[in-house]
Parts: C-alpha cells; sequence; structure tokens
C-alpha cells in the first residue's frame, strides 16, 4: 500500500484513534508502510509517528511524539532553503481549510543531512466532520536511493569514498573521460559544479577530527541525495567535492548549484549540545569546445576560490 491509498481511506475512524492515542490496528497498519505517516493534533502537536517515518528521517517515535511541527524537528525547506515549518506549512494550511495537498520538499536527518521527499497532507475529521487535526504521508524520492546495484558494482572497483560513502577521485576522473567522449560523438554537453567546505579547518581543530569526518560525512549525503541519476557526485579530496551534471543547459547547472549551496546552509550537526552550521563555497561552469578534463577542472577549481574570496558561502559561475 502506498501513501496515496492511505490518503484514500476515510480518516475519520483511524484518525480519531490516533489522537486520542488509541492505536491498535490503525497503528499497525501503518507502521507496515515503507512511507513515513504523522498525526497532529489542531496545535500541530504530533500525535502518532509511524516506523516509516522512524526509518527515513532517524527520529524515534518516542523523539518527536508531543513535540509541535513548530517546534521545526524536521526543519522542512523548500528548493530555495526557505523554513516551512514556520512558514507556509502545507499542515498548517491544510488544518484550517481542510483542503488536501502536496509538495516536494526537504527534511533534516537525524545525522544532519537533508532528505528530499514529497510530502501529502490530508485534514482529520472527528465523526462530526469537525477537523481535529491532521496526517501527513512522505517517501524519500532520492533516485540513489534504489540503485543499489550502481553501488555494488563500484564497490567492486573500488571506486567508493571509504569516509563519505560517495565516488572517489579515481571515479570522477573517468566519469570526466567518459562525459569528453560524448561531448566528442555530439551526445551533448555537460557542466561541472566543484565545492569546498567553509572553515573545515576550525571543525578539526576546535571539535576534533570525528567531528570533521562527520561534516564530511553530512556534506556529501545532502549533495548526493539532492542531485539527479545521471549527474555523477563524488569527493575530489580533502574537503572538496565534484559533481559531473550530465546533459544540462547552464540554467539548470546554476539553479542545482545554488539549491545545494541551500540546502548544506539549512543543514548542520549538533555535537555535545552544540549546534553547528555548515556552509560551502562553490564553483560552477559549462563545458567548452576547447575543454579537456584538466582545463575543467582547473578552471571550475578557480571559479570556486573566487567564491570564497567574495566571502564565501555562494556560487561564482561562468558560462
Amino acid at each position: 500500500m502506498s501513501s496515496g491509498d492511505v490518503l484514500s481511506v476515510d480518516l475519520k475512524a483511524q484518525g480519531a484513534a490516533m489522537l486520542e492515542g488509541k492505536g491498535g490496528f490503525y497503528e499497525e497498519l501503518l507502521d507496515g508502510l515503507d512511507d513515513g505517516v504523522y498525526f497532529v493534533d489542531p496545535m500541530r502537536r504530533i500525535t502518532f509517528w509511524s516506523k516509516g517515518a522512524e526509518r527515513i528521517t532517524g527520529f524515534k517515535s518516542a523523539e518527536v511524539v508531543g513535540s509541535s511541527c513548530a517546534d521545526n524537528i524536521l526543519m522542512h525547506v523548500d528548493d530555495t532553503g526557505r523554513c516551512l515549518c514556520t512558514t507556509g506549512c502545507p499542515l498548517e494550511a491544510t488544518i484550517k481549510d481542510g483542503e488536501n495537498r502536496s509538495a516536494d520538499v526537504f527534511l533534516h536527518h537525524k545525522d544532519g543531512h537533508r532528505v528530499p521527499v514529497t510530502v501529502r497532507v490530508a485534514p482529520v475529521h472527528d465523526r462530526t466532520g469537525r477537523i481535529i487535526g491532521g496526517v501527513e504521508t512522505f517517501n524519500n524520492r532520492s533516485s540513489q536511493q534504489s540503485d543499489l546495484q550502481r553501488i555494488r558494482e563500484l564497490e567492486q572497483m573500488a571506486y567508493i569514498d571509504s569516509l563519505t560513502g560517495i565516488a572517489n577521485r579515481r571515479f570522477l576522473d573517468n566519469s570526466l573521460s567518459s562525459r569528453f567522449t560524448d561531448v566528442s560523438q555530439a551526445q551533448g554537453g555537460f557542466g561541472l559544479i566543484m565545492l569546498d567546505v567553509d572553515r573545515f579547518k576550525k571543525f578539526n581543530d576546535t571539535y576534533g577530527h570525528d567531528t570533521g569526518d562527520q561534516v564530511l560525512q553530512m556534506v556529501a549525503q545532502t549533495i548526493s541525495l539532492n542531485c539527479r541519476p545521471f549527474d555523477t557526485v563524488g569527493r575530489w579530496g580533502g574537503e572538496e567535492f565534484l559533481i559531473v551534471v550530465g546533459r544540462s543547459k547552464k540554467e539548470d547547472i546554476q539553479e542545482l548549484a545554488e539549491t545545494l549551496r541551500a540546502l548544506l546552509e539549512k543543514s548542520g550537526l549538533t555535537v555535545e549540545g552544540q549546534s553547528l552550521s555548515v556552509t560551502a563555497s562553490f564553483g560552477a561552469t559549462m563545458v567548452r569546445p576547447e575543454d579537456d578534463a584538466h582545463s575543467l577542472a582547473e578552471r571550475v577549481d578557480g571559479l570556486l576560490y573566487k567564491s570564497k574570496e567574495s566571502g564565501r558561502n555562494r556560487v561564482t559561475f561562468e558560462d
């Protein structure tokens, strides 16, 4: 059963039961879904949190039930980085007007990275038809979650970065060579995005190398989960990451770089009770007819450092 099936069911009986803390059959049914499901009361306090929600977010039911959406636990943001939990919340709007809604948003995983999800929201009524809360279902829309065969192949060929779990420098070099072959055969252009974690040395010096490793893992997860299946995301070296953007126009590359920048800015880690924010500086460019792999990588690296010199946490794009 999918989340769409859940929303098509009459929510009056099970919704009221969940809001009153009476799970029973419906709790078992919803816990069996791959999608995440949670119920809120009229004040947007969470009254039920499914097993699917635990798997997708990393947050256990005991950590969120009783909290309010306004507490910004999942910290939903759109692709510009705008926080939806405090402004533009679909659940809040649905509780007010009774209309079903859906949206593609990015939630905050307990480990710090951003996960792209599709949320579907519906009102919950009592037996008289009065709205007494809302229900939201959500599913991970990252194409890379289902690409297990590709991951196994990369591991077998030693193309995976051991720390971050994404492609390593060797695989990125091969991917670039392959893209240039496509260009020579008139199969379309491509672009390159390079990013470097801002003030990374501070994380290592202040909080230790374990925290520095967590920062790199969080950045890797955020960018890899939010690229398309035909883009190649990898660790270029140290705190630098590279994205080979396939079959794209310059507007697509600019938009992707800005979206990733905004998502990283809204991500973060909690270390010893302290919230650590992470930003990155980006360079982005399209391939040129006269380019080879070396000249393209050298140019995007120069654009990245223009972003560093201009104040960090920004994208510098050159057509």
